[in-house]
């Protein structure tokens, strides 16, 4: 048993691997959050109220621990620094491994909003250049198999939206130019990847790729077509993707209760698919496979079960 600290641990992502956690009973777990999440102590596990500006608190929570997930959202200035103080309070309080907020594409993605993910990995490279003063790995599965759900539910915490690939509509936005690869995983598969390798007990790999399936975006249309029937297949141009348009007759809506109020959803949801895309025509959605090949006996679900699974019989 070890001491285990999510940073933003009560939600989505990081409640998945919590959920996980909390079922193998096998670790000491704490939560650092801004707010109270009373929930979570009711189910045993120890809730902190941090100030993740104030890095003298964060060491002293984080004396005992042996390992610090971060789920912080990683997606501005602030969430970066937040990162850096986890990582500077973990060296000063000798935490053994520190997971940074990753748990999406490859790295140096190029996907607006993702730079802070490459900006605190430079850091962990800088403070252990000279020799190892934190271990670390990032995890990254690719595409959530799950958003393909959508709009049933296939998850307990992570909220779903839809994609360029609408399986309920039958219908899909591709580039008009050029395939590319997708790595997808099952969220809740991710989530065992790391219960496991909290117990691994050979050093953490840099970059920890988790792989359920590995496909073209051509052979996933082709595998939906074969389980709902034929798609309905809009394209764009490269550029027109590069400029965060789609140009299409519909656009999948992106509709999250943190949104503020009056922000325009279908801009704001054609900007983040069109970025999506953007990456995946560069290669961001295609991760490696570290943790497949370190825990090879650990069976993923394939991008094929998950969609039958789901899809089919449905109308």
């Amino acid at each position: 048993m070890v001491h285990v600290v999510l940073a933003g641990g009560a939600g989505h992502v990081g409640r998945e691997v919590l959920d996980v956690l909390i079922e193998g009973q096998k670790h000491q777990l704490t939560v650092f959050t801004r707010t109270e999440a009373p929930s979570l102590a009711d189910l045993g596990v120890n809730v902190v109220q941090v100030d993740y500006n104030d890095t003298d608190m964060l060491t002293g929570h984080l004396h005992g621990v042996h390992t610090l997930l971060s789920f912080i959202m990683p997606t501005t200035t602030q969430a970066g620094q937040a990162q850096k103080n986890l990582i500077d309070a973990s060296i000063k309080a000798g935490v053994k491994r520190f997971a940074p907020s990753e748990w999406a594409t490859r790295s140096d993605s190029g996907i607006a909003g993702y730079g802070v993910k490459d900006e605190v990995h430079e850091y962990l490279k800088e403070v252990n250049k000279d020799k190892m003063v934190l271990e670390y790995c990032l995890f990254q599965p690719g595409m959530f198999v799950n958003y393909l759900s959508f709009p049933y539910p296939s998850t307990k915490h992570l909220q779903l939206f839809g994609l360029q690939y609408d399986l309920q509509n039958r219908r899909a936005i591709v580039p008009t130019d050029g395939d590319f690869p997708i790595s997808l995983t099952k969220v809740h598969d991710l989530a065992r990847v790391v219960a496991e390798a909290i117990e691994y007990e050979g050093q953490w790999p840099e970059k920890g790729g988790v792989r359920g399936s590995h496909i073209t975006s051509s052979e996933l249309i082709k595998l939906a077509e074969s389980i709902r029937g034929p798609f309905e297949i809009e394209t764009v141009q490269a550029e027109t993707i590069e400029a965060g348009k789609l140009n299409t007759s519909w656009i999948p809506m992106i509709e999250l209760p943190s949104l503020p109020p009056g922000m325009d959803v279908r801009a704001f949801s054609e900007a983040n698919i069109s970025s999506v895309m953007a990456g995946a025509l560069r290669g961001a959605w295609a991760v490696s496979d570290e943790w497949n090949k370190l825990l090879p006996d650990l069976q993923m679900t394939t991008v094929e079960d998950f969609l039958r699974e789901i899809w089919e019989g449905k109308p």
